[in-house]
């Protein structure tokens, strides 16, 4: 019979756990144990001896249990029955794990709940081979691979993971996005409860990662799409009130500049505005057989009597002052011919005298600021031409430059008087005290 002299592990790098073919050994055997392996002698199911790395040279004097386990002589060699185990002793390869359901966590800041999934790997190392071929591996093993192994721990696993990362997320008081920063601490929490499983077959959890915990983002991006609308709109509010109270600083900048002549500009506003629409109720449509001196109740004659009343005094109107009532008096209608638009029906057109002017409408020779056939203002004046005289005798110089010697026109006196173009002149200051034009305008 032969017996083997030579007990070595020659299983593929892969195999976790594999059992020498060989079983009836001699005393003077030799058992080799490679750098990350242990060797289990096993017998009738029970462990003999676990043997580290190194060369044994197997003998009843150096190994008691091989005495016990002699059953026979063959040639003077005396033998021993025994089964091998070989475990690898060094840390695994990398085995990856992933939550195959969800976890369900509630968000504390936002008070929603959402779902969150995890996926990492770890590695174990065997620290009682005896105690694992005892409890998982059992006899008449051929060979066991790592994965093999994994599928033991699945299940079992997933229920620690699982429970480890419910409890930190639900524990945590802010939102639950960009939590990468934590995958280092929560890993370290898990991994105690991952070796407590590991512990009772004899393996050690070396190192236990989460590579990424997945947050579903749904619900936080209806919340981040409300957040954009309401800071749009809190933006949108802010520039109108802004626009607002711009815009009526500016008006209140005029009123203070123009005093007196603001209230005559908007009392020949409402004028220009109810002649134009003669056909209107109020004011307007009772005007439209009598005149403007002659409207009920003086409307117009008040206007027109505070639009050219002199700018000293009480007697111009002022910003948000009333229109106080003017005396009616009794108005004789002139001989009735055929007349204006605007003049009583039959009246003649009042004579042209002093400073008329024409109206687009084709009426001419009109006294006064409105045309009495369609209403519409009076054109402003065109401006005058802006000359300078130079120091070399030339005088109503328009432009720049002089040229007679070429000389620059010097700078305007910031104090100096100023003609408007509508017609006002020796102005002092930056508005015309007449139309409220700005100097340069």
């Amino acid at each position: 019979k032969h017996f083997a002299e030579v007990i070595k592990n020659d299983a593929p790098a892969e195999i976790l756990v594999w059992r020498a073919p060989e079983e009836d050994f001699n005393t003077h055997s030799v058992l080799i144990v490679n750098p990350g392996e242990k060797a289990v002698f096993v017998n009738n199911g029970a462990v003999e001896q676990v043997f580290d790395n190194g060369r044994f040279q197997l003998s009843t004097e150096n190994y008691p249990f091989i005495s016990r386990l002699r059953n026979s002589s063959f040639g003077g060699i005396s033998s021993f029955h025994c089964i091998v185990y070989f475990f690898r002793g060094a840390d695994s390869e990398e085995l990856f794990w992933g939550t195959p359901s969800p976890i369900t966590v509630r968000d504390k800041v936002w008070g929603i709940r959402t779902e969150a999934r995890a996926r990492g790997s770890y590695k174990f190392r065997i620290t009682n081979p005896g105690q694992l071929l005892q409890k998982l591996v059992g006899n008449n093993v051929v060979f066991q691979t790592q994965q093999e192994l994994y599928k033991y721990f699945d299940t079992e696993f997933q229920s620690k993971i699982k429970t480890a990362i419910s409890q930190f997320l639900n524990s945590l008081e802010q939102e639950l996005i960009g939590l990468d920063a934590y995958l280092d601490e929560l890993s370290q929490k898990a991994q105690p409860a991952i070796d407590g499983v590991l512990s009772e077959y004899g393996l050690e959890c070396v190192r236990f990662s989460i590579a990424g915990l997945d947050i579903d983002t749904s619900k936080y991006d209806e919340i981040d799409k409300a957040q954009v609308a309401g800071l749009q709109t809190g933006k949108l509010a802010q520039a109108e009130a802004i626009r607002r109270v711009t815009e009526a600083q500016g008006d209140l900048g005029v009123m203070q500049t123009l005093g007196d002549n603001w209230g005559r500009q908007k009392a020949a506003d409402i004028l220009s505005t109810l002649a134009s629409n003669p056909g209107a109720g109020g004011a307007a449509g009772s005007a439209g057989g009598v005149g403007f001196g002659a409207a009920p109740g003086g409307v117009f004659g008040g206007l027109t009597g505070q639009m050219f009343a002199p700018g000293s005094g009480t007697s111009g109107m002022q910003p948000g002052q009333p229109v106080p009532p003017v005396p009616q008096q009794p108005v004789t209608p002139p001989p009735a011919v055929p007349g204006g638009r605007f003049g009583v029906a039959g009246s003649p057109p009042a004579p042209a005298s002093g400073d008329t002017w024409s109206c687009a409408c084709g009426n001419s020779g009109i006294v006064g600021n409105f045309c009495n056939m369609c209403g519409a203002k009076r054109p402003a004046p065109p401006p005058a031409a802006d000359t300078w005289n130079c120091a070399c005798g030339n005088s109503g110089i328009v432009g720049n430059f002089c040229n007679m010697c070429g000389a620059k026109r010097p700078a305007d006196d910031p104090n100096a008087p100023w003609n408007c173009s509508c017609g006002n002149t020796g102005i002092v200051g930056m508005f015309c005290n007449q139309c409220g034009k700005k100097k340069g305008v």
